[in-house]
């Protein structure tokens, strides 16, 4: 037996990986080995082209199930650049204006000083609704009205378009609420009639509960100790703490069916790690999957214009640097956070999933995997997969 063969036992590591991208794999399996891997899945294409299609450990923390082709993951995050995609299907179509008012579509946004908010301040955090003011229980936040009402209501918590700061939650409301208003449809639904139907893409905001069965259960990073965790809450502004902990979401909120039935299309996106490559890819090919044209070049140049620079009102004490937000989606910026091209794209889940698009270069990744990691952003295992994916296209 090989050392390769008893690293691929060790980790239940298969699939497709091409010879040129040996070293994607070993990175792969390296996070089992090195990085407390448990069950996880990439796919990465490059100029369109499936190069690396692996998966491998268990779906659940008892280690009974092992991770299959389909294993499906909530993917938190991640899901705000499908939700983004909805938005820019739609300015695309010139049914919608990034530089209009909300108001325009959403009339009773206008409320509390916002009827000059465009847009564009939505789609890159810059809205001042990183969090709602009033408490605002899980419950609450699975009633789409109620969450969407009290939101067109709320005063911003900073001057709309001067700041970024990370709408954890109400991002997938915001930008969902303008989708329906201009087609009549939630953005799980309008994703899945024009773009995840037609183009047979294993994605989904909420999960059918037909399909429960093939989830991967979330496995919660390690517990904070409460001093540690009063200490840290301390750190944070007060906008801070409403967009992170009104409600508090954790990982076992994410296996329940209330979260599964729930439109969420900041944080519950359900998918595969070929999924999430194919709808990143969408951006990583200019517009293109395939022969299938979903959006116009001209469009994916405009989702990657970046906002400003700075640090986010919300993550910054947590991430110690400056991002730039696009309109959707996080530039890589000179933090190589997806990859060494600073116009390259992408977003990252909670806990460690991400997706990433590179144009220049042709690349989209998808990551998905079930124990949660403690970092905000740019979990090493992550990390680790970028750089054995870059290098290994160089060296081509």
């Amino acid at each position: 037996m090989t050392d390769d063969t008893a690293t691929e036992r060790a980790v239940g590591a298969t699939g497709h990986c091409d010879e040129r991208f040996a070293a994607v794999r070993t990175a792969f399996e390296r996070n089992f080995l090195e990085r407390d891997e448990l069950g996880a899945a990439l796919t990465v294409t490059v100029g369109g082209e499936r190069v690396v299609d692996l998966w491998g450990g268990w779906a659940d923390g008892a280690r009974t199930r092992p991770w299959q082709r389909n294993t499906v993951v909530n993917v938190w995050s991640t899901t705000k650049g499908p939700t983004a995609l909805c938005a820019h299907l739609l300015i695309d179509r010139g049914l919608l204006d990034p530089d209009a008012p909300v108001a325009a579509y959403w009339p009773e946004f206008a409320a509390a000083g916002k009827e000059s908010v465009r847009v564009r301040e939505l789609l890159s955090h810059r809205a001042g609704l990183a969090g709602l003011r009033e408490p605002h229980s899980l419950e609450q936040l699975y009633d789409w009205e109620l969450t969407t009402s009290r939101l067109a209501a709320t005063e911003p918590w900073w001057e709309p378009g001067t700041r970024s700061g990370y709408h954890v939650l109400t991002y997938g409301f915001l930008v969902g609420e303008v989708v329906r208003r201009v087609t009549g449809l939630l953005p799980g639904e309008f994703l899945r009639r024009e773009v995840t139907g037609p183009l047979g893409i294993d994605f989904t905001i909420g999960l059918p509960e037909e399909e429960a069965a093939r989830a991967a259960e979330l496995v919660p990073p390690p517990a904070v100790p409460d001093s540690e965790q009063a200490a840290m809450i301390a750190r944070f502004a007060p906008v801070a703490v409403a967009a992170l902990a009104n409600p508090p979401t954790v990982a076992a909120d994410a296996v329940t069916p209330a979260w599964r039935a729930a439109e969420l299309p900041a944080v519950n996106g359900h998918g595969t790690a070929r999924a999430v490559a194919a709808l990143y890819g969408i951006y990583a090919g200019h517009g293109r999957l395939g022969a299938h044209r979903v959006l116009s070049a001209e469009t994916v140049e405009r989702i990657r214009e970046g906002q400003g620079a700075g640090q986010d009102l919300v993550l910054g004490a947590g991430l110690g640097h400056d991002t730039e937000i696009a309109l959707g989606l996080w530039l890589s910026g000179p933090n190589g956070s997806y990859g060494p091209n600073p116009r390259a794209f992408g977003h990252d889940g909670f806990g460690g999933s991400f997706g990433l698009a590179d144009p220049e270069a042709g690349i989209a990744i998808g990551y998905v995997m079930n124990r949660m990691g403690p970092h905000i952003a740019d979990d090493p295992r992550k990390l680790a997969l970028i750089e054995a994916v870059y290098e290994a296209v160089e060296a081509r």
